[in-house]
């Protein structure tokens, strides 16, 4: 029995060692982004690019409308083929700003994601750097934890100074 009793004791203690040596830590990343320069420059830039293509929408939008009003107030006093040919302008005008709509769209998005890859790359070399300088096993997002025991820290301060954000 005594004998039993030292190998459990043998076999768990491997095990308590192991679970002792890691350290766990969480980030606020949320946070973390919203502190740094870089996103507030990055917003900014796509707000100037958005208002860029709200304006130029706007025009294509004014074109169409004008053309539009022209067209519904010749009523029955031209002849069918002009009719035709000013329906088909028309429809090709509408076609445009479509067209025009989706390209802005995918461009905006694409800016988006060219203007925070940098920003998310250099909050993640951050957070290795802490984790590597301060022994952390393993950094989860806070954001994405859904229970956080004892035995966490918030690495987010270590975080901010090593990006040199308050």
């Amino acid at each position: 029995m005594f004998k039993k009793l030292i190998i459990a004791i043998l076999c768990c203690l491997p095990l308590t060692m192991v679970a002792q040596s890691f350290k766990f830590g969480t980030v606020n990343t949320g946070e973390v982004l919203m502190a740094m320069p870089e996103r507030a420059e990055a917003e900014k830039q796509m707000q100037d690019l958005t208002k860029r293509y709200e304006d130029e929408f706007v025009k294509l939008q004014e074109d169409f409308q004008k053309k539009y009003v022209e067209f519904q107030s010749m009523g029955d006093t031209i002849p069918e083929a002009i009719k035709i040919r000013r329906s088909e302008e028309i429809q090709t005008m509408y076609q445009r700003i479509e067209s025009f709509r989706q390209i802005a769209d995918q461009d905006l998005a694409k800016k988006q994601e060219e203007f925070m890859i940098p920003i998310q790359q250099k909050l993640m070399d951050a957070i290795q750097a802490v984790g590597s300088e301060n022994g952390f096993t393993y950094i989860f997002d806070a954001n994405a934890a859904y229970y956080r025991g004892v035995g966490n820290e918030d690495v987010t301060p270590l975080v901010k100074t090593k990006l040199g954000i308050q």
